[in-house]
This record gives structure tokens, C-alpha cells and sequence, in this order.
């Protein structure tokens, strides 16, 4: 059975394996003291939505959203920043359900939608696109990165 939290910060301890373990995807180190404060800060600070999906009563993945604006319809909107299902859960409908939950509660926040990016190689986007997620090929996007 799959069911669907919103975390608090009683749910930090169970979050940590799971957002060092999608750090370690994008090869970066483990670092769970950082991975803690990280999230500790998100959710003292409530600047991220964080969903924790369980299976069978076992952390399996989670979904956080950061929020922003759109200048342009001067509405505010989610940045679908992290979604991450652990190995073992994989193909059993967590991703999916993550991914309603974030729309879901963008709904009910009145927010404008949600955006993400993600690599170009990332099997994720069938299900995106599934989903009803379109594809931008007005935009480029770009990064500045501060050394």
C-alpha cells in the first residue's frame, strides 16, 4: 500500500536517507549531518513543500517543491525541484503519485503550476509527459554558477 505525508519536521530522520541517497544519484558525496541541516533549515524556514511517499509503511521517495512568482501573470508558482523514488520502489506507481500530490497541492495553494527540469537522458520524462507536463521549446535555460 502506498500512501502520501506531507513532512514536518518530526519526519527529518526518515527523509535524510532518502535525499542523500538521490544526492549520491547526481554524484555527489554522502553527507547526512549536511543532508540534516539542509533539511532542517527547509522546513524551520517553510521555504520548500516536502511529500514523503511510504510503501507499506516504509519511506520510498518524496517530491519538494520550492516556490517562486511569475512576473508576468503576477502569479506565484512551484519549482518541482527534487523527486526521487529509492531503487527497490521503483515501477510500483510512487513516482506518479508524487508527482498528482505536488499538482494537487498546487491546486489548492491557487498557485499558477509547477516547473521542472531535468537531464536530457532522465526515462522520468515519458511519465511526465503523461502526466500532462509539456515540454518547453520557446525557452532555452541557462545557468550562472558562482565559483
Amino acid at each position: 500500500m502506498i500512501t502520501i505525508i506531507q513532512a514536518e519536521e518530526e519526519h527529518i530522520s526518515l527523509l535524510i536517507p532518502l535525499l542523500d541517497s538521490y544526492r549520491i544519484f547526481y554524484k555527489q558525496n554522502s553527507n547526512e549531518k549536511a543532508v540534516k541541516n539542509f533539511l532542517e533549515a527547509r522546513l524551520q524556514n517553510k521555504d520548500s513543500v516536502i511529500f514523503i511517499a511510504y510503501f507499506n509503511n516504509t519511506p520510498a521517495g518524496f517530491v519538494q517543491l520550492f516556490s517562486s512568482f511569475s512576473t508576468v501573470s503576477l502569479k506565484p508558482l512551484y519549482i518541482l525541484n527534487d523527486l526521487y523514488v529509492s531503487h527497490e520502489y521503483r515501477k510500483k506507481g510512487i513516482g506518479e503519485l508524487l508527482l498528482n500530490r505536488a499538482q494537487d497541492h498546487c491546486k489548492f495553494m491557487g498557485y499558477k503550476g509547477l516547473s521542472l527540469e531535468t537531464a536530457t537522458n532522465n526515462p522520468a520524462q515519458k511519465l511526465y509527459e503523461r502526466l500532462g507536463w509539456e515540454k518547453d521549446t520557446n525557452f532555452y535555460h541557462y545557468f550562472w554558477k558562482a565559483d
